[in-house]
């Protein structure tokens, strides 16, 4: 009865309560530190720029020596980026700069090239006068030495990467990623690939929760394929232990029927378990537990319902772990035609936009938890709450988008 059923908001929030972030740590070179977390606080190692340099290609000058049109000048050498000034700046001279370049002892300002003109015998009029300090990067002017330049739990991206860098980093710590297992059951499954015989049919949803899990963040595990006996169960869940898995997500057997044994032979192999029995749809046997320190949760065997429980379940736990901000898939759209009732349970209904400047969504004409095409072609789900009203067209309503922009 509807009744006995958990509220999904109230599960997730136990299901999260038990769970706490991984406190790992490794060391990655820059790059393949890309999409990670930073585990410490990232001090400069250096300072940026570690000199003054020209900001514009023109002559290094004295201020005193260009604060008028007119005034004559004589260029006395020049230094290009990477190199070093060999002349010092004295009253009356200049020195010929290029973009980054090291700024020359006595000078204390920049005359971009535009703004001079070439008189003969090394010589140059100034056309505009200039201030101190112009066209100079002062020693400094990014970062100093010492200054935190990126806080623990940052997500490492290019900006973050090319400020690490910049500071003198080539490795970071890093958080290590979590470790998830995914573990098909059921004697009628058989290998993507593999044709299948009289009464089998393709083991499909380990790819979508492992393709689900690698998007956020972590490393996966295929464990296969095990057959519906409680010898196979427990030789692919010793299998995720001695990977050392932090998560192992079973697709299958976790409700009560006779062949259901995923549950008995996890619990007898020392899993404490909370059942719960969730109202939503589709979807609504999840097994959620411990095994020494993995995390068990345990999906339905249907492919449709077993990765709309990971997108509201596992995708939140995950990111949990793996010290990521909650994705929010969550978004305001509008009915883009008339929508019956709905039953006791909350209810995710595979659908499409058909107006996304308007944000008009329009349910998927069959909601059949079997039909994978049509979970294939939806690009959000309709959030229904238990015993929602009809919907008219034109009404708001609650999406969930299943490609969301955010990392």
């Amino acid at each position: 009865m509807a009744g006995s059923l958990l509220p999904v908001d109230e599960a997730l929030a136990i299901l999260l309560d038990d769970t706490r972030a991984i406190a790992n740590t490794e060391t990655l070179d820059l790059i393949e530190a890309d999409g990670r977390i930073l585990s410490e606080d990232l001090p400069a190692r250096v300072t940026q720029p570690p000199f003054s340099a020209s900001a514009m290609d023109g002559y290094a000058v004295r201020a005193a020596d260009a604060d008028a049109a007119g005034a004559l000048l004589s260029v006395i050498g020049t230094v290009a980026a990477g190199e070093t000034p060999r002349q010092t700046v004295a009253p009356g001279t200049a020195v010929r700069i290029f973009t980054g370049a090291p700024l020359p002892p006595g000078a204390d300002s920049v005359v971009i090239q535009e703004d001079c003109q070439s008189v003969g015998g090394d010589r140059i009029k100034l056309i505009e006068p200039t201030k101190s300090g112009s066209n100079i990067r002062p020693a400094g002017q990014d970062f100093r030495e010492g200054l935190t330049l990126l806080r623990q739990g940052r997500r490492l991206e290019a900006r973050a990467l090319s400020l690490a860098a910049a500071g003198g980093y080539g490795t970071l710590p890093v958080y290590c990623r979590p470790k998830i297992a995914v573990l098909a059951t059921g004697d009628e499954l058989v290998p993507p690939g593999e044709v299948p015989g009289p009464g089998q049919i393709s083991a499909s949803a380990g790819i979508a929760l492992q393709s689900l899990a690698r998007a956020n963040g972590t490393q996966t595990r295929d464990l296969g394929i095990a057959r519906d006996n409680a010898a196979a169960i427990e030789a692919a869940v010793a299998s995720a232990r001695a990977w050392g898995a932090d998560v192992l997500i079973t697709i299958g057997g976790a409700s009560v029927g006779d062949r259901d044994l995923v549950g008995p032979t996890l619990q007898a192999m020392g899993m404490t378990l909370d059942f719960w029995k969730i109202a939503m749809r589709p979807g609504k046997p999840l097994m959620v537990g411990n095994l020494d320190a993995m995390k068990v949760l345990g999906l339905p065997g249907n492919p449709v319902s077993a990765y709309v429980c990971a997108l509201v379940f596992a995708e939140p736990l995950i990111r949990r772990l793996a010290r990521l901000a909650p994705r929010n898939r969550l978004m305001r759209a509008f009915a883009a035609e008339a929508i019956g009732p709905n039953g006791p349970r909350r209810h995710y209904m595979r659908a499409r936009f058909t107006d996304r400047t308007n944000a008009l969504v329009a349910p998927c004409s069959s909601q059949d938890s079997s039909l994978i095409a049509t979970l294939a072609s939806a690009d959000c789900l309709i959030v229904r709450p238990p015993a929602d009203g009809p919907v008219k067209p034109g009404d708001p309503l609650s999406v969930m988008m299943l490609d969301p922009n955010e990392p």
